[in-house]
């Protein structure tokens, strides 16, 4: 049977990444490099702002659950400043059900270290490509299990939706496969971090729909955190009445709320526009249920409000300061009135 297990880890790396430059850096070591390319359905349909970038890591022997395999190991680079590394993990031809099950739950145990090497590797050779290049700690996982041959009828893959192999009860099993797709001879059942995908094609498209998907909602997430910070530096300013009387502290943070705005809506309008569905096509649908199982509406609805009340924040900090600008100039217009007062009448004196 023809299966593999791809597991995926996607770390935030930095602001912006310009993929010509990686692949001109990857291209110039003699390296290969491919663009992404849904390839089962018209470019038109979903077109990618700019496809990602993906680069081949080589085989490397791994042991897990026990068991050594020859895993291969690719990167993808999105310009959104993500990175993700993938590991294809080949189980034997005649695997058991009970074999695989196991390797399920070892790949779930994956210890970071496996695939912070690789993350770390590859930002060595495209660190000039990365703007504000910076590893953040913000990191997603998911797990794909491909079948390119039909999965056996005596198998049992809610425990691999689920990474658990716990007996559950019939209204967690109907929730668990509840989000199937189906076009032709493919079926596809999604979980929020993981899919059981099988296309006699050999087709990667649903994975790799999955994997941006899960880069667009790292990245919502990763810019929730940073105004949540942003908003909690503001308030620290504000709530010391000692930076009330300090116009030149109040003056500067509200220049960096509107840069931190400007920024933020700038990335986060890149994220949201990073593809885009022109027609409502089975791919469309999958990716629009995807996005809607990890709750990404949710995190663009909390940068919206939390956006909102760095812009109130801003209007309060930029009425204080033009007043106080305000202010100076009417003190300074009224000590250069008494001082041409003065000179007029000194001349008018000694005339």
């Amino acid at each position: 049977m023809r299966t593999t297990v791809i597991a995926y880890r996607l770390f935030d790396v930095a602001d912006e990444i310009n993929l010509d430059q990686v692949q001109a850096i990857w291209h110039s070591r003699n390296k290969i490099s491919s663009r992404l390319r849904l390839d089962r359905i018209s470019t038109k349909s979903i077109t990618f702002h700019d496809p990602p970038v993906l680069v081949e890591l080589g085989y490397h022997e791994m042991v897990i659950g026990g068991v050594e395999y020859l895993v291969e190991v690719k990167a993808r680079i999105q310009d959104l400043g993500v990175i993700c590394i993938l590991f294809n993990i080949p189980p034997e031809e005649d695997i058991s059900y009970k074999d695989y099950l196991n390797l399920v739950l070892a790949v779930e145990e994956l210890p970071d270290e496996e695939f912070r090497k690789f993350v770390d590797a590859t930002m060595e050779t495209i660190g000039p490509a990365c703007t504000n290049q910076n590893i953040s700690g913000y990191d997603e996982d998911f797990v794909v299990y491909y079948f390119q041959d039909p999965i056996p009828a005596d198998w049992d893959i809610v425990p691999f939706l689920l990474k658990d192999p716990s007996p559950v009860n019939e209204e967690t099993r109907e929730a668990a496969l509840a989000n199937r797709f189906s076009y032709a001879d493919d079926v596809a059942w999604l979980a929020w971090d993981s899919a059981v995908v099988y296309d006699p094609t050999g087709s990667m498209d649903i994975p790799d729909l999955l994997e941006f998907a899960n880069a667009q909602y790292l990245e919502l997430r990763y810019y929730d955190n940073f105004l949540n910070h942003a908003i909690d530096k503001t308030y620290d300013v504000i709530e010391d009445k000692a930076n009330l009387k300090n116009i030149d502290v109040l003056q500067n943070i509200r220049d960096e709320l509107l840069e931190t705005m400007a920024d933020v809506s700038s990335l986060t309008s890149n994220i949201t526009n990073a593809l885009l569905v022109t027609e409502d096509i089975f791919y469309a649908k999958v990716y629009a249920r995807y996005l809607k199982l990890l709750k990404a509406s949710v995190w663009q609805e909390n940068i919206e409000l939390k956006m909102q009340v760095l812009q109130r924040c801003y209007n309060m900090l930029n009425e204080t300061v033009t007043s106080h600008h305000l202010e100076q100039m009417r003190k300074y217009n009224i000590t250069l009135l008494a001082v041409i007062a003065l000179i007029l009448l000194g001349i008018a004196l000694f005339k």
